[in-house]
């Protein structure tokens, strides 16, 4: 005990504190480390529920990307597939409407030709009977002089037939 009196320590004094130190922290411990432990626990739960969510969130957010990219190269290749498809039809059309005119324009030619061909003939019937109105009265006026009326008939009968023969 003389140690500790030259130490200057006071036991009675020492077992005072001590039993205030326990005191103090029974208190601290009952009315104050549990709230406190209790809220620090609550908030740490808090913390990895938040944690956890967020990479829930993360991994939703990736997968969603994921399907979003999926969805835009689906609808590219469709795009792509529908464009193709167009493009053929076009070929297609524009093939058949080249067919269609090319029919076309021979009909128009084939009408062309034989309305010509038509209008030649009708040209060659009226040029053939102006040139046998012009062959009779051509006749008439030379073969009127030279022979009589009734010889006169009979040459220009055959000059008829032989007219209409040519013509047909």
């Amino acid at each position: 005990m003389e140690i500790i009196k030259n130490f200057g320590l006071n036991p009675v004094l020492l077992a005072a504190q001590v039993i205030n130190f326990l005191i103090v922290f029974y208190v601290l411990k009952r009315f104050l480390y549990k709230p406190i432990l209790s809220m620090l626990k609550a908030r740490d739960k808090t913390i990895k529920d938040g944690l956890r969510q967020a990479e829930e969130a993360r991994l939703l957010l990736e997968k969603t990307a994921q399907r979003e990219r999926e969805t835009l190269k689906k609808a590219q290749n469709e795009a792509r597939a529908l464009l193709d498809e167009t493009r053929k039809q076009r070929d297609e059309l524009i093939v058949l409407a080249e067919q269609e005119a090319k029919k076309q324009a021979e009909r128009i030619l084939s009408d062309a030709r034989s309305q010509i061909s038509q209008e030649t003939r009708e040209a060659e019937k009226r040029l053939s009977a102006h040139i046998s109105d012009l062959a009779i009265q051509l006749l008439n006026q030379s073969v009127g002089d030279l022979v009589g009326k009734e010889q006169q008939e009979v040459v220009m009968q055959q000059a008829l037939k032989k007219i209409k023969r040519k013509a047909d």
